[in-house]
C-alpha cells in the first residue's frame, strides 16, 4: 500500500476503534519545543520533578529513543466523565483520575490500532506505544499532528474536542505522510485560566510554575504542605482541573467519554468528606487498585486530606 493511501487507512481505523483523534508527523528533532522547555527548566519551574532533567535527548529526539523510529502516530482520547462526583460535602479528584488508569488503557487500544496496522505492512520491528510514559514531548507531537494547539493554560486544545483528551503515541519504523500543519494558538484575549487559577501557578500565558500548581502539590510533591494555604485548594485533594474546567473550548465541546473504564465507581461516587477523612488503607487499595491516584499513593493522599481538614 502507497504511503498516502495507508496513512489515510491508519486515521479511519483509528477512528473505527474509538480514538477521538489521529494524527502523523514524520520523526525528528523537535529545535523550537526543547529551546522553550530548556529555558524553563533553567528557571526551576520544576519542582521535585527531576526526571524531566533526565535523557534529554531522548525527549527532544524520538529517533534517540526507538532507534529507527520514522514517523510517529499520535492520538487522542477523550477522557471526559459523563458522571461527574459530587462537591457537595466532598472532596475532589482531578478527572482524569475517576477510572481506571488511563497508561494501560490507552496503551492497550494502541496496541489494538498497531496489530490492526500489522495486517497491512506485516510485522514491525522496534515498535513502541506510549501515553505520558516515556521522555516524550506529547503535546508538542500533537500540536506538530495538527491535532490542536497549546492553550494559555499549557493544556492541549482541540478546537473542535476540548481538552480533557489523553495523548498516545505509536513510534513506527515505517514512512508515512504527515497530516496536518501545527495550529497557531486560539485563546485569542481569553484569560479566564490565568484569572480563575487559585495560585497564581498561571503566572502568565503559556508559562505555568507547577511548584504552585495543585497538581504537582497534590500529587508529585512529596514534602509537607506546611505553609501552604488550604482555602487556595478549593477541597482538591488529587490533581486540579480548574484551569480545564473554565475553558471556553471545553464548555462547548466537551461531551462524555465512551470508555467504560474510565468511569468513576459505585463506591467512588459515594464518598464523602467524612468518608475521605476515615479512608484506611485497605480501603485506599480497594478504590484505587487499578487507578492512577496511585500515584500519590495512600501516604500521599492522607496527607492531602489531613492537610484540608486541619
Amino acid at each position: 500500500m502507497e504511503v498516502e493511501s495507508l496513512t489515510l487507512w491508519i486515521l479511519s481505523e483509528a477512528e473505527r476503534l474509538g480514538f477521538d483523534a489521529c494524527g502523523v508527523s514524520p520523526a525528528g528533532a523537535l529545535d523550537r519545543e526543547s529551546a522553550r522547555m530548556e529555558a524553563w527548566l533553567e528557571a526551576d519551574r520544576e519542582g521535585e520533578m527531576q526526571y524531566l532533567n533526565r535523557n534529554k535527548e531522548k525527549r527532544y529526539d524520538p529517533r534517540l529513543l526507538v532507534e529507527g523510529t520514522r514517523s510517529i502516530v499520535t492520538v487522542l482520547y477523550n477522557y471526559y466523565p459523563g458522571t461527574l462526583l459530587p462537591e457537595t460535602d466532598n472532596y475532589k479528584l482531578a478527572k482524569y483520575a475517576y477510572g481506571e488508569d488511563y497508561h494501560e488503557v490507552v496503551k492497550r487500544k494502541l496496541m489494538t490500532l498497531l496489530s490492526v496496522i500489522e495486517t497491512k505492512t506485516g510485522l514491525l520491528e522496534g515498535v513502541r506505544a506510549f501515553t505520558d510514559s516515556a521522555p516524550i514531548l506529547d503535546r508538542a507531537w500533537a500540536v506538530r499532528c495538527g491535532l490542536g494547539f497549546i492553550g494559555k493554560n499549557t493544556a492541549l486544545i482541540h478546537p473542535r474536542k476540548g481538552s480533557f483528551l489523553f495523548i498516545g503515541h505509536l513510534f513506527l519504523p515505517i514512512e508515512l505522510q504527515a497530516t496536518g500543519k501545527p495550529m497557531t494558538n486560539h485563546c485569542g484575549r481569553c484569560t479566564r485560566c490565568l484569572d480563575a487559577c487559585p495560585t497564581g501557578a498561571l503566572e502568565a500565558p503559556f508559562h505555568i510554575d507547577a511548584r504552585k500548581c495543585l497538581s504537582y502539590l497534590t500529587i508529585e510533591y512529596k514534602g509537607d504542605l506546611e505553609g501552604q494555604d488550604p482555602n487556595r485548594f478549593h477541597d482538591w485533594i488529587y490533581g486540579c482541573d480548574i484551569c480545564q474546567d473554565v475553558c471556553p473550548y471545553n464548555k462547548k465541546f466537551s461531551i462524555a467519554n465512551k470508555e467504560p473504564l474510565f468511569q468513576p465507581s459505585e463506591a467512588l461516587t459515594q464518598l464523602r468528606k467524612k468518608d475521605w477523612e476515615a479512608l484506611d488503607r485497605n480501603a485506599f487499595e480497594r478504590l484505587f487498585k487499578r487507578s492512577a491516584v496511585r500515584r500519590a499513593g495512600y501516604e500521599g493522599l492522607r496527607r492531602n486530606i489531613n492537610f484540608l481538614r486541619e
